[in-house]
């Protein structure tokens, strides 16, 4: 964690992570890993589990599923029978047990008060991610959303974060990201964003105490109260 940052830091516009920052969306993720693994024959997995495989898009969590790793490839033709599988029984309980977590809903709604530029940038793809803002009651919050596959590229690569920047007419520097994980600390290093994570999330089962971030904050309200409008 960066030591020193002089708080409130002043900025124009936030942005926020999905899974894990905003939404606990583990359970549904879980469920559709666990049908999918059934229909494939494949050995049972649970929640605890599956937490640390989210944060890389449906494409990586579904590879972390088939192989039991976070890196390793599986048998490319598995995963072709295996991607739509999951899709299908992710689609059918996308926000069945999806909740936003304590704080979230105040937090946004101090955001918006302050008069900042609120955006959702999130690595899940657009057909999972606008049915789950809308069905949590989360997605007039937003005036933008950037989903996993609008841009070419997605977090940790800081194209999304430099394109809201861009999309707002502010600077890197003007611009704040709250997030759960390493993807979130590495995007805004590398975009010249400041950058908060929340405790709560999916860091692959590590400690966002061990990121490079500017603050750990216990929620999304309690972030709202460690910025000033610039």
């Amino acid at each position: 964690m960066t030591a020193g940052k002089a708080f409130p830091i002043a900025v124009k516009a936030v942005v926020i992570d999905l899974d894990g920052t905003l939404l606990h969306t583990a359970p549904d993720l879980a469920e559709a890993a666990s049908r999918m693994a059934a229909e494939l024959g494949l050995p049972p997995i649970g929640l605890d589990e599956i937490k640390t495989y989210i944060g890389n898009g449906v494409s990586r969590l579904v590879k972390r599923v088939l192989t039991r790793d976070m890196d390793a490839e599986p048998d490319a033709e598995l995963f072709a029978r295996a991607l739509p599988v999951y899709e299908k029984h992710y689609a059918e309980g996308v926000s069945r047990e999806s909740r936003p977590f304590p704080g979230v809903v105040e937090g946004l709604q101090a955001l918006k008060q302050a008069g900042y530029r609120v955006a959702c940038i999130t690595n899940k793809a657009e057909k999972f991610t606008l049915p789950l803002l809308k069905d949590t009651g989360l997605f007039d919050f937003f005036e933008l959303i950037l989903s996993g596959d609008t841009l070419p590229k997605k977090k940790p690569d800081p194209l999304p974060l430099l394109h809201a920047c861009e999309r707002f007419g502010i600077s890197p520097g003007q611009l704040l990201l709250i997030g759960d994980s390493l993807n979130d600390a590495q995007a805004a290093r590398a975009a010249g964003c400041h950058v908060f994570c929340v405790p709560y999330g999916y860091n692959r089962g590590r400690s966002v105490e061990e990121l490079d971030v500017d603050a750990v904050v216990p929620s999304l309200l309690e972030a709202s109260k460690r910025i000033v409008k610039a």
